[in-house]
């Protein structure tokens, strides 16, 4: 009897296994074309192209140079500060981290630099200790200029629910340098607010 029983277990273990070798080999079944479409739609929205390629400039250490003219009749204000930039999620964003002061205080911030397959434009986002909100701007890159364009509009803290256009533009000087500009438009005058320096470190 015994014998008759580990006979019968071992038949029942090789259909077993049989059965789960069959499913293992079995083929998903087709998609249709619509499910085809949004799969191909996805991998379009997610891929890696040129223009992430383009920012890997970016990625490194960078001692920072922070001028600002706060008053136009007023001498411009420097300080000293450093950067440091990383490729995430397999080059599709660049992620950077500022350290430094800004009118006395000590100033830290962080931001990230795309661009987006969908919208098919670069983009910035900035947000730091000395607010609560965060920037968002929207640009292209010129390549006789080797230069990039951002515009936006910044919430006045002066004046609750105004905005204020600003455009950006960084500047690729050479492989160890770059230059940011930020420029405000008051009253429908522009004037350059900020500028930072970069050397890579």
């Amino acid at each position: 009897m015994n014998t008759t029983l580990r006979v019968a277990g071992c038949i029942a273990l090789a259909l077993s296994a049989t059965a789960l070798a069959d499913d293992k080999t079995k083929t998903p079944p087709p998609i249709n074309a619509e499910q085809q479409a949004m799969a191909d739609a996805y991998q379009r929205m997610g891929e890696v192209r040129a223009e992430h390629k383009r920012l890997a400039y970016f990625v490194g250490n960078w001692q920072a140079r922070m001028t600002t003219w706060m008053d136009p009749k007023a001498p411009p204000q420097t300080s000293e500060g450093k950067s440091s930039s990383e490729a995430v999620f397999d080059g599709r964003y660049i992620q950077t981290r500022h350290e430094g002061t800004f009118m006395g205080q000590s100033y830290r911030g962080e931001g990230v630099l795309g661009f987006d397959n969908l919208r098919g434009r670069y983009f910035n986002t900035w947000m730091d200790n000395m607010s609560t909100g965060i920037w968002l701007a929207w640009g292209s890159y010129d390549a006789a200029r080797n230069a990039y364009a951002f515009h936006g509009q910044m919430d006045d803290p002066m004046k609750p629910g105004a905005k204020v256009p600003v455009r950006e533009v960084i500047r690729i000087v050479d492989p160890a340098h770059y230059v940011f500009e930020w420029y405000e438009t008051r009253k429908g005058k522009e004037a350059k607010t900020m500028q930072i320096e970069y050397a890579r470190q």
